[in-house]
C-alpha cells in the first residue's frame, strides 16, 4: 500500500486529462509498457534486496555493486528528488485548498501539513505506515468507484453529454493511434513519471517484518495493481468520453461523476488529490529521513554522524527534522512565484529518477555477473530484460528532447549529477557514503 500510494499521485487525477489529449486512446498502451518496464524495475530491485536481506535500502545495494562514488551520488540524488517532490506536492495542497479558501496565503497550507507529517513521522515507523495506508486507501477507492460508475454507464449504455457510453469509443475517433507514433513516443515521458515512488519498497526493508516473504509478495503484486489502476480507470474514462471530448486542463474524474448527477464532484475529487499529495509527501518525510541517517551514517565528523542517530523510538529523527527543515523552503518559493513552482520542482525531481532506476538496473546486471545462479526471487528474462529496461530509458531521455518543459529539467538533473559525481572525488577514499 505505500508503493501504491507513492505511485498513484496528483497526476492520475489531474493530469489525466492532458496526458489522454497528448497520446488518444493509445496512453493506455504508454501505460502498459511503462508498467512492464516498472515490474522489471521491481524484480530486478527485489533481488537485490533478496540477495543480503541485511540492506537498509537499495543505496547499499549499489554500494556493493557500483562502488562507492555512484552509491554517493545516487542516494544524494535520491534524497534531493524526493525533498523536491515534497515540495511542489505542499504546493499542490496549497493551490487546492484555495479551491476553498481563496483568500489564504498559498503556502500556509503546506507548511500546516509538513508539521502534522512530521510529528507522525517522529512518533514511530507503525505511525507513518497506518497513515500512508489510508492516505492510499482514499485514493483506491476513488479510482475502483470511478472504474465501477463507468462499467455500469456501458452496460446501461448511458448517455452522456458526449455520447452513448461504450468501449467503441476508444477506436471510434481516430482511430487507437488517433495521435499517431509521435503522440505515444512524446507521452512516455509523463507516463514515466506517474510511475515514480515505486521504488519505495526498497526504502521499507530494513523496517519490514519478514522481508524474505513480504518483499517478493508485495513486489510481483505491485505492478499489476497500479496497472489495473492506471489502465483500468483510463480506459473507462475514453469509453464513456470520447478522448477528442476531455479537456485537458480539467479533471476527467470530475466530469465522470458530475455526469451521473453527484453533488459536489469537484468538491470530492479536490478531496482526493490533497490526501494524495499529503500521501507523497509524508512518503518523501519517510524516505529523506531514512536515506539522510544513511548517508550520514558512517562519517567520520561527529557532527555529521549525530544526524544519523535513532530516536527512543527508532526513528532517524535529527534526519527527518533536518529534511523538513528544507522542505519548508517551499513557502518561501511559493511567497516569491505561486504560479510556477510545482512545475518547476517536480519536473526537475521526476527526472532524476532516470538515472536512480537505470542504477538499480545496472547494479542488477552486477549481482548477475558475479552470483550467475543466484536462486533469491531472480528477475524473469534477466539479463535481457535488463537491457530492454535501459534502451526504454534511452528512448525516454531521447523524447524528453522535444518538450521545452522536459528539456530543462533534463538540462538540470544533468548539471546536478555531474555536480555530484564532481563531489563524490572528495569522498572517494571513504570507507562509505557518507558526506
Amino acid at each position: 500500500m505505500i508503493a501504491i500510494g507513492g505511485a498513484i499521485g496528483t497526476g492520475l487525477f489531474l493530469g489525466a486529462g492532458k496526458s489522454i489529449n497528448f497520446a488518444g486512446p493509445a496512453i493506455i498502451l504508454a501505460y502498459l509498457v511503462t508498467g512492464i518496464m516498472c515490474f522489471w524495475i521491481m524484480r530486478a530491485l527485489g533481488e537485490l534486496l533478496m540477495s543480503k536481506l541485511e540492506y537498509h535500502s537499495f543505496v547499499e545495494a549499489i554500494y556493493d555493486y557500483l562502488g562507492k562514488r555512484t552509491a554517493f551520488v545516487i542516494g544524494w540524488a535520491y534524497w534531493a528528488s524526493w525533498i523536491a517532490i515534497a515540495m511542489a506536492e505542499l504546493t499542490a495542497i496549497g493551490v487546492y485548498i484555495k479551491w476553498w479558501l481563496p483568500s489564504l496565503p498559498q503556502w500556509v497550507p503546506g507548511i500546516i501539513t509538513l508539521i502534522i507529517l512530521l510529528c507522525v513521522n517522529l512518533i514511530t515507523v507503525k505511525a507513518f505506515g497506518e497513515v500512508e495506508f489510508w492516505f492510499a486507501m482514499i485514493k483506491v477507492v476513488a479510482i475502483l468507484a470511478l472504474i465501477a460508475v463507468g462499467i455500469f454507464l456501458m452496460i446501461v449504455q448511458f448517455k452522456t453529454s458526449a455520447g452513448v457510453s461504450s468501449p467503441v469509443n476508444l477506436v471510434s475517433h481516430g482511430g487507437f493511434f488517433a495521435r499517431g507514433w509521435k503522440g505515444f513516443l512524446l507521452s512516455l515521458p509523463m507516463v514515466v513519471f506517474a510511475f515514480v515512488g515505486i521504488e519505495m519498497i526498497g526504502m521499507t526493508a530494513a523496517e519490514t517484518e519478514n522481508p524474505g516473504t513480504v518483499l517478493p509478495k508485495a513486489i510481483n503484486s505491485l505492478p499489476i495493481r497500479i496497472l489495473l489502476f492506471y489502465i483500468g480507470s483510463l480506459a473507462v474514462i475514453m469509453s464513456i468520453f470520447p478522448w477528442n471530448q476531455l479537456n485537458a486542463n480539467s479533471s476527467p474524474f470530475v466530469l465522470v461523476f458530475n455526469e451521473i448527477g453527484i453533488n459536489g464532484a469537484s468538491d470530492i475529487i479536490n478531496f482526493v488529490v490533497i490526501t494524495a499529495a499529503a500521501s507523497s509527501c509524508n512518503s518523501a518525510l519517510f524516505t529523506t529521513g531514512r536515506m539522510l541517517s544513511e548517508l550520514t551514517g558512517a562519517s567520520k565528523s561527529p557532527r555529521v554522524k549525530r544526524v544519523s542517530k535513532l530516536s527512543k523510538h527508532h526513528v532517524p529523527s535529527v534526519a527527518i527534522i533536518l529534511s523538513a527543515i528544507l522542505i519548508a523552503f517551499s513557502a518561501i518559493i511559493n511567497a516569491v512565484m505561486p504560479s510556477d513552482v510545482f512545475s518547476l520542482i517536480s519536473g526537475v525531481a521526476t527526472t532524476s529518477f532516470l538515472f536512480i532506476w537505470g542504477a538499480i538496473i545496472l547494479a542488477h546486471l552486477k549481482l548477475r555477473k558475479i552470483h550467475p545462479d543466484n536462486p533469491k526471487f531472480r528477475m524473469p528474462l534477466s539479463p535481457i530484460s535488463d537491457y530492454i529496461v535501459l534502451i526504454f530509458f534511452a528512448i525516454v531521455a531521447v523524447m524528453m528532447l522535444f518538450e521545452t518543459s522536459t528539456l530543462i529539467s533534463l538540462i538540470f538533473d544533468v548539471i546536478w549529477l555531474g555536480l555530484l559525481i564532481f563531489l563524490s572525488r572528495r569522498h572517494s577514499s571513504d570507507e562509505h557514503i557518507a558526506l
